[in-house]
């Protein structure tokens, strides 16, 4: 599979590209391996040459920049976190699904949180500029493409899947919003 490749099918062609994730394998470690760890650098390298090479103007004190020290871990806790955060997310959806009607398969609930958080990952390229940060707002279009994919891989009924995407969405900004503001309290610089 290439990671790209799959990237803008999903972006594109949403449903299509569901009908062929449904057929992949959902091991954790191949996915994790072979997706998550090419998409998560988007995020961890522009933020980190965000914080550290760019840096934010401040008013009246002009640019300020995050030291490269503090830039690296962050930058490295980001990376780690992301892989966190679909395994959590992961399980979530397996445990939850069947209160909705949809099936227990952890493999299925996986595939659902890693490639629903494409977007999310590739709008890290905007935490480049600090102008420009407004606009990891379109990661949310990530809460679609799970919208999408939610009845084909975890069989849930049409009628519930709005409540269900809306549920994980919440817990998937949640978890997002602890991990930023983790890094920033332990490294200094900006998470999503």
């Amino acid at each position: 599979m290439n990671p790209l490749l799959r990237a803008a099918a999903i972006l594109i062609d949403p449903p299509v590209e569901w009908a062929r994730i449904e057929h992949d394998s959902g091991d954790p470690a191949y996915l994790l391996s072979r997706y998550v760890a090419v998409l998560a650098l988007v995020p961890a390298v522009f933020g980190f040459v965000g914080a550290c090479v760019v840096g934010v103007t401040a008013s009246g004190a002009g640019p300020v920049r995050t030291p490269l020290i503090d830039g690296l871990f962050g930058a490295a806790f980001a990376y780690v976190a992301a892989f966190a955060t679909v395994l959590v997310l992961g399980f979530v959806i397996n445990l939850l699904a069947p209160l909705f009607g949809g099936r227990v398969n952890f493999e299925s609930a996986f595939k659902l949180a890693v490639y629903s958080y494409t977007p999310a990952w590739l709008a890290g390229i905007f935490l480049l500029l600090p102008g420009l940060r407004f606009l990891t707002l379109t990661g949310l279009y990530g809460a679609y493409l799970f919208l999408v994919g939610l009845p084909q891989l975890t069989k849930l009924p049409a009628p519930k899947s709005p409540i269900f995407a809306a549920l994980i969405a919440v817990i998937a900004c949640a978890v997002a919003y602890l991990t930023a503001i983790a890094q920033r309290v332990l490294f200094g610089t900006a998470g999503l």
